[in-house]
C-alpha cells in the first residue's frame, strides 16, 4: 500500500512530486523548503511543513531515521542548530549536510527526511 500526501506547495504541481509518500513501513518526505527572511526562519518553516506531513502520515520527527540539509552556503547551518535539536530533541536521526545550489537563490535551506512508520 502507498499514501501520497501533498502540502500545495508550488513546485508540487510545477515539477510534478508530492510532499511525501507512505510506503514499506517508511515515510519519505521530498525536500522542503521554507518561507522567511533568513536561514533560521526558513529552517523553522521547513520544519512545520515536514512536520504536517509526518502527522498526516502517521509519524512524528522521534520517528525520523535519517535527514539531509541542503545549503548554498554551509556557513549558514550552525545558526539552524538549536532549532534543529529542539525538534529532533533525544531522537536525532542519521545526518547529512550538503553544500549546494537551490531551486531559487532566496531559499537558504532544504531539508528532505526519512521515518519509520511506529508499530
Amino acid at each position: 500500500m502507498m499514501k501520497r500526501i501533498h502540502s500545495g506547495g508550488e513546485f508540487e504541481a510545477k515539477i510534478g512530486y508530492c510532499r511525501a509518500v507512505v510506503a514499506g513501513g517508511f515515510v519519505h518526505v521530498a525536500g522542503t523548503v521554507g518561507q522567511g527572511d533568513d536561514v533560521v526562519s526558513q529552517c523553522r518553516h521547513a520544519l512545520e511543513v515536514i512536520g504536517k506531513a509526518l502527522e498526516e502520515a502517521g509519524a512524528s520527527f522521534a520517528d525520523a531515521v535519517r535527514v539531509t540539509y541542503m545549503l548554498p552556503d554551509r556557513a549558514e547551518f550552525e545558526p539552524c542548530w538549536p532549532v534543529l535539536s529542539e525538534a529532533f530533541g533525544a531522537n536525532p536521526p542519521a545526518a547529512t549536510m550538503i553544500e549546494c545550489g537551490l531551486i531559487d537563490p532566496k531559499y537558504r535551506i532544504e531539508i528532505e527526511l526519512t521515518a519509520v512508520l511506529p508499530d
